[in-house]
């Protein structure tokens, strides 16, 4: 046993779980729990807001696969980082939240102590997979290996930790951390494997859709693929499970042209958004369908033919011996129409201008494992199916949760994590202007993400959906912006500017052999973009 402060029992659970890491926001709840950060000699990097510390450590959950940790004062602290921790949840990613809480003797007297919240634990369980009080020092360090086991078993999620104001300086008697194992994840039933593979026997047009809970069964994935002559295509989190670059990885525009002949729809770690949630328009007659997820929960949103509960990889794994025990014919010129289909598909979505010549000269210049976060914005809209994407954890969005704002400082979180990786954070300048003042901390921690700012002077898409669903009636979506390039070197920030894709490129290459963080802002006519919806919500042939 050891005589810690509970600010130190907190940290002796992160570094007995590897943590090296934390983002942060300090303030007067939690500042022993800052000061335990520093005796550890914890690397902190600090915001300008609570929120931005929150997509910080998605940013460095989701582009590294270990959990991200980060710590703002409870109450308004808390629900200022409130939509990162909802985004983490949405999209499976292990963030941990660490906050404080009013001091002991006023927990829930409802006096008005600082900060206070009408029961801020109940508050998190309603957008955070677990949460817990630790009460006093000697309880942290099991609690957080609760929090770190709870964050990574099953299903991953977001998870959060309140301590009360005085037990961070409180010193009590604490044992060593412990780690505790994952729960283990239910196995794959073999009956229900045999099913599965019988279906995959019988279809001649199977399509494999992925999510991000297929992520480390990438191999596998590919394996059944090529075994079934299955194209792989993913919404947004599971890019990359199955390379673009490879002819069965295909992004939804190219998937859809194959979509009305499919007879077998194979969801492996996905909501299956695309198929199932009034995306695609219409199922194909006949249309069977297998689901691999570990969640079972998923298996009632959207019941399959056969539901396999059971760990990705897993899963997979057994499904691929299955298949090859009992063989498949595969369909004559099934990897020709897939080509073909990627041909045409690549051909039309060329015609959403300007967006695809940015995201085509962006693929050009970045190297394979390079790190892009989208936003909510006509070029991020436009990259869901216009950015071919080569290796997982390397295009984060904010998944369904569709949070503007979120792609500046999830970049940021995601280079703290990949310092040698180029990242580069696409965005709008409606949802940029949402973290700016972080160009400061990017500055002050030497975070060299490149920020590219599509400037169209408002709110695009909702500008677009005014005018045509509503009778061109405009509100509160038209933006007067200030000046972007010479915002950015206030801060520090090398900046340029350009007005067409033909600058780009050299732009592009400039910000990315800088020494440190840079910003592109890119010029973009109001109204000049053509929708990109059109390959998101496509019709019915």
């Amino acid at each position: 046993m050891t005589s810690l402060t509970g600010g130190e029992a907190i940290m002796s659970g992160l570094v007995a779980h590897g943590i090296d890491t934390v983002f942060g926001l300090p303030g007067a709840q939690i500042y022993g729990l800052f000061d335990a950060f520093h005796q550890a000699q914890l690397k902190v990097i600090g915001a300008r807001h609570e929120q931005a510390c929150g997509y910080m450590a998605y940013g460095y959950a989701r582009s590294s696969g270990k959990p991200g940790v980060f710590s703002v004062v409870p109450g308004p602290g808390v629900l200022n980082a409130g939509a990162a921790m909802l985004t983490a949840f949405g999209a499976n990613e292990p963030v941990l939240c660490l906050t404080g809480q009013v001091p002991t003797p006023f927990i829930g007297k409802g006096r008005g102590h600082l900060h206070e919240m009408p029961d801020q634990l109940a508050t998190l369980r309603t957008f955070v997979k677990w949460a817990e009080r630790i009460e006093y020092p000697g309880a942290a360090p099991t609690l957080v290996a609760r929090a770190f086991q709870e964050m990574l078993s099953g299903r991953r999620g977001p998870v959060a930790l309140e301590m009360p104001w005085d037990v961070f300086t409180q010193r009590g008697e604490t044992a060593a951390a412990p780690v505790l194992d994952p729960f283990p994840a239910p196995l794959p039933d073999r009956d229900r494997i045999i099913d599965a593979a019988k279906l995959i026997a019988a279809s001649r047009t199977p399509m494999i859709f992925v999510g991000s809970g297929a992520i480390e069964a990438r191999e596998e994935v590919r394996e059944l693929a090529e075994m079934i002559d299955a194209p792989v295509v993913a919404f947004r989190s599971g890019r990359g499970i199955v390379s673009n670059a490879h002819e069965l990885g295909l992004t939804m525009a190219a998937a859809y042209k194959l979509w009305p002949t499919t007879d077998l729809m194979i969801g492996i770690g996905t909501r299956l958004e695309l198929p199932t949630m009034s995306r695609w328009p219409f199922r194909p007659d006949g249309l069977k369908s297998v689901r691999i997820d570990i969640d079972p929960s998923e298996m009632r949103r959207a019941t399959p033919d056969v539901a396999i509960v059971a760990d990705a990889r897993a899963g997979t794994g057994e499904l691929v011996a299955a298949v090859g025990k009992a063989g498949y014919t595969r369909t004559a010129g099934r990897r020709a129409a897939i080509r073909e289909a990627s041909a045409v598909a690549l051909k039309e979505i060329q015609k959403v201008q300007p967006q695809m010549a940015y995201l085509n000269v962006l693929r050009q210049v970045l190297p394979s494992n390079a790190i892009v976060t989208d936003e909510l914005s006509q070029v991020g809209f436009a990259s869901w199916y216009g950015f071919p994407v080569y290796e997982p954890r390397t295009f984060i969005t904010s998944g369904y949760q569709g949070t503007l704002g979120a792609g500046f400082p999830t970049a940021l979180g995601a280079k703290v994590a990949h310092p040698d990786t180029p990242v580069v954070a696409i965005t709008g300048d409606g949802g940029f202007m949402f973290a700016v003042a972080e160009l400061a901390t990017a500055v002050q921690y030497g975070i060299g993400v490149v920020t590219l700012v599509f400037n169209n002077n408002s709110y695009g898409n909702v500008r677009r959906d005014q005018r045509t669903r509503f009778e061109g009636r405009v509100v509160a979506s038209d933006l007067v912006n200030p000046d972007f390039v010479k915002l950015a070197e206030s801060f520090g920030v090398a900046a340029s500017r350009v007005t067409s894709p033909n600058q780009f490129r050299a732009a592009l290459e400039k910000a990315l052999a800088h020494d440190g963080p840079y910003l592109v802002d890119i010029e973009v006519p109001r109204d000049s973009e053509t929708t990109p919806w059109t390959f998101i919500h496509p019709a019915k042939p």
